[in-house]
């Protein structure tokens, strides 16, 4: 009897529990993906039009955070994974807010907020129509066999079939809609293709950048901190033949070999920091880029917010990117004041890394240009090879923006 009362409590908790589901599916794709889908469409001719900077950014971050708890219901409730194609939408405001947000948008989505209407209602009501219609058998088939109805036993076997499927059909329905889902909010093979082309480029990219630092360094140490180290041997092995004959010439070849000396630590110091800053290693990249502010010419204002635990290279590339930055900052855009906000943005969704966001602003005279060779262009591909982004804002007159993206970890590790 505990057995059969514990069956019938499973029974009853499954068909309530899809039945409750399907009904919330049906009444989202309703109530919230129809005017959503009305006002993209709304928005997304506003934004044509020049004047949708008020409009587009609530709409498209209403259609986002939809999505995305799409995406948590059919993981949660039906075990399918949707990745995420998000990037976190940018801290700035006005006209570059917009454009940003229009270059992370998906049309998939719109076109998935109008088929979810039919499909969602559809799919989401089934799951709760199924024990009405046991309902309705049950009191059918008495009302047949009364009345003498030849075909009562059809209405039995039917309901007898809707009773047996109602605990397992609810849940394969609601994975039917999050695969419908998967399929059109999921990131396309052509994107990753084309995804996974760019890293390729990046990769190849940062080998050929790297073969050439090794050749720069080899060149420096060669034709610089070498030769000075050459000529200090000789002045000392000179030093230490005149110390007897002539002292006063010692003593002016041993002040020569110590300024050689001084000036080849200084070459090797700034080869030891342009290949990995010892304030960066020491510091981490809170310290350093406060200590990178400390050096400029100009006043900066610091809002950082970076992990404790930060993989190096990630650390070193992002600080390059900053040091890159400020250095354009200061000798191209005749700015007063600079300001560098670095942010964390968690995932919010599944499948979403963790993302380090920096933003570079100057009140300059504005003009700024990713050129092919030129240092933006650097830091793109530094921030590339990482699978990071950059965007740079900079009307005539200013302000200029530099945004730098950097995944810096996953929320899940493939690692075994």
């Amino acid at each position: 009897m505990g057995g059969s009362g514990l069956g019938a409590a499973a029974y009853a908790r499954s068909a309530v529990t899809a039945a409750g589901r399907g009904l919330l599916i049906a009444l989202l794709a309703l109530a919230a993906g129809l005017p959503l889908f009305v006002g993209s469409v709304i928005a997304l001719g506003y934004s044509a039009a020049g004047i949708g900077v008020l409009l587009t950014p609530p709409v498209l971050g209403g259609v986002r955070a939809f999505a995305e708890a799409e995406r948590r219901r059919a993981l949660a409730w039906s075990g399918v994974r949707i990745p995420s194609p998000y990037r976190p939408a940018p801290d700035t405001a006005g006209d570059f807010a917009v454009k940003a947000l229009l270059r992370r948008w998906r049309w998939r989505d719109l076109v998935w907020l109008l088929a979810n209407v039919p499909v969602g209602l559809t799919l989401g009501l089934l799951p709760a129509y199924l024990p009405a219609l046991c309902v309705q058998f049950v009191v059918a088939v008495p009302l047949l066999a009364v009345t003498g109805a030849a075909y009562w036993w059809v209405a039995l076997c039917l309901g007898a079939c809707a009773f047996l499927l109602v605990p397992t059909a609810g849940p394969w329905i609601l994975k039917g809609h999050a695969l419908f889902s998967s399929s059109l909010l999921s990131p396309t093979s052509q994107a990753l293709t084309a995804r996974v082309g760019a890293l390729t480029e990046s990769r190849s990219h940062v080998l050929d950048t790297s073969a050439a630092e090794l050749r720069r360094i080899e060149r420096d140490l060669h034709d610089g901190a070498q030769t000075r180290l050459a000529a200090l041997g000789l002045n000392i092995g000179l030093a230490e033949q005149l110390v007897r004959e002539d002292p006063d010439a010692a003593v002016v070849l041993l002040a020569e070999a110590r300024e050689s000396s001084g000036r080849a630590l200084a070459e090797l110091r700034g080869l030891v920091r342009g290949i990995h800053p010892p304030v960066l290693a020491e510091r981490g990249l809170d310290g350093a880029v406060r200590a990178l502010a400390l050096t400029l010419p100009l006043p900066v204002a610091l809002d950082l917010e970076v992990p404790a635990a930060l993989p190096a290279p990630l650390e070193s590339a992002l600080y390059f990117a900053i040091a890159e930055a400020f250095a354009n900052a200061v000798k191209h855009s005749a700015a007063r004041h600079l300001a560098v906000r670095v942010r964390r943005v968690v995932p919010s969704g599944p499948g979403e890394p963790t993302l380090l966001i920096a933003t570079v602003r100057d009140d300059g005279t504005g003009g700024a240009r990713v050129n092919p060779g030129g240092g933006l262009d650097g830091i793109g591909q530094r921030l590339a090879a990482f699978d990071g982004a950059l965007a740079v804002h900079s009307p005539a007159g200013g302000p200029t923006i530099v945004t730098m993206e950097l995944p810096c970890a996953a929320p899940e590790s493939n690692a075994p």
